[in-house]
């Protein structure tokens, strides 16, 4: 990659608007947290665009600014939010709906600005999340007509705002179990299959493809079938519009991004690792669905298959029982409690435990990934990065990958790859972690 040019980026001119597909508990807190840091009443603890910082150069150089000093992200003063939503409340209402922020400590401060999000009526069909049942939506099962209307209310709100750029971002809820078919392999299959109101044509397919008509770039927070799909890659690549996805990496898939490679970092096996989730937000609701779950099952349980690899370490993680689970407990609110149950074995095949009991809150770790996801694929989109955007899996469980390629899953791998395109972009060195240059100097002298 570093014999590739580094790219020329065009300025963060102007408004940038954020789309985003659903309104609950995540994205009223990305956006409550948006608005609060704008003025200085909050700060946006876990956003690596806002408090990460990048080291440049040798360690012996000090220079380490922070990234969004370093990168021109983006300011958040220049965002607007748009979200559509099949329920009608605006997001001062759906964010005391979800109960994730204290109304009195962080939500009458900017009532005013969540009140001004009204969710635009959803492109939405219960076929695909059966235990939600709303009213706010387009009232059909036309599916060209759906495309037409999200197409319309993106350039609807291009104009009211007066944006300048945009990104759409999924955080709606997880939809039914889809697997890549015919329907998804060329852009003449997938406008029939559009026509011909075909099962397998979702309606999260249908906002990732409004977007890339409109050049948008698209995030998928959400595990569904959705922008992964060949002739939308294709679409992507060919119009240098970014995409990313997919399945925000929050609470426990997170930690197993972290142990997974300490356990093959220090060659221990691994027997068995059983996890279970309790949560009772309507995430936690549409995923006590069956068909649901298996979408969510699907993007949970690769992370340890593709950090392991039991093809090379078939003495370690060849017989390895992994189970995941969730649980729909509405007591529990957004406050989601994550349980490992992990069992490995050591020198000489001497068994050992680790249990991890993560009780962490689901949007509040989500929200800042939203808010980096936005701000680096606008970045990507001015530096005329289009496609698949690898080096933003950090933020995913299910990373989107060129095709031929196995995703990366380690976490500090991920971390390594974000910062070093970051370098890139900027026209910095990558930085290898070699370090023999130090040791070659004092030689020297």
């Amino acid at each position: 990659m570093t014999n590739v040019p580094s790219p020329t980026v065009a300025p963060a001119d102007g408004r940038l608007g954020v789309l985003i597909v659903g309104l609950g508990a995540v994205s009223t807190t990305l956006i409550a947290g948006v608005e609060l840091a704008k003025r200085g009443i909050a700060e946006p603890i876990g956003s690596l665009t806002q408090m990460g910082t990048i080291r440049l150069g040798k360690r012996t150089d000090g220079r380490s600014p922070l990234i969004r000093e370093f990168a021109p992200l983006a300011k958040l003063e220049d965002i607007v939010f748009g979200a559509w939503d099949p329920f009608p409340d605006d997001a001062y209402v759906a964010a005391q709906r979800a109960g994730v922020l204290e109304s009195g400590r962080h939500l009458e401060a900017i009532s005013e600005a969540l009140r001004e999000v009204r969710p635009m009526a959803a492109a939405f069909d219960n076929e695909y999340v059966k235990r939600i049942d709303a009213d706010n939506t387009l009232h059909t099962i036309d599916k060209r007509s759906m495309l037409n209307a999200i197409r319309e209310d993106i350039n609807r709100f291009r104009e009211d705002k007066q944006v300048d750029r945009l990104v759409m971002l999924w955080a709606a809820s997880t939809e039914i179990f889809l697997e890549p078919g015919p329907t998804h392999a060329s852009i003449e299959a997938f406008e029939a299959a559009i026509d011909a109101n075909d099962h397998t044509i979702a309606p999260s397919m249908l906002y990732a493809y409004a977007a890339l008509l409109e050049g948008v770039p698209f995030c998928n927070g959400a595990p569904n079938l959705t922008v992964d799909i060949p002739v939308l890659r294709t679409y992507a690549t060919v119009h240098n519009i970014p995409i990313s996805g997919k399945d925000f990496k929050t609470g426990q898939t997170l930690i197993k991004t972290v142990l997974g490679p300490m356990l093959k970092a220090r060659m221990l096996g691994l027997k068995g690792w059983y996890s279970t989730n309790i949560l009772g937000n309507r995430d936690g609701e549409v995923l006590d669905d069956p068909d649901n779950f298996k979408t969510k099952e699907e993007s949970k349980l690769g992370v340890l298959e593709h950090i392991l690899d039991a093809e090379k370490f078939p003495a370690l993680y060849g017989d390895v029982y992994h189970k995941v689970r969730i649980n729909y407990y509405p007591p529990r609110g957004d406050n989601k409690e994550g349980w490992d149950n992990i069992d490995l074995f050591g020198w000489l095949g001497y068994p050992m435990q680790l249990k991890v009991d993560f009780l962490c809150r689901d949007s509040i770790l989500a929200a800042p990934l939203a808010l980096d996801l936005v701000l680096f694929s606008d970045l990507a989109a001015r530096a005329g990065m289009g496609g698949i955007q690898e080096w933003l899996s950090f933020y995913y469980k299910a990373p989107m990958v060129a095709p031929g390629l196995y995703p990366e899953h380690d976490l500090f791998i991920q971390l390594t790859k974000l910062k070093n395109t970051l370098r890139w972009i900027m026209g910095e060195a990558p930085i290898t972690h070699l370090g023999i240059e130090y040791y070659l100097e004092d030689e020297g002298e």
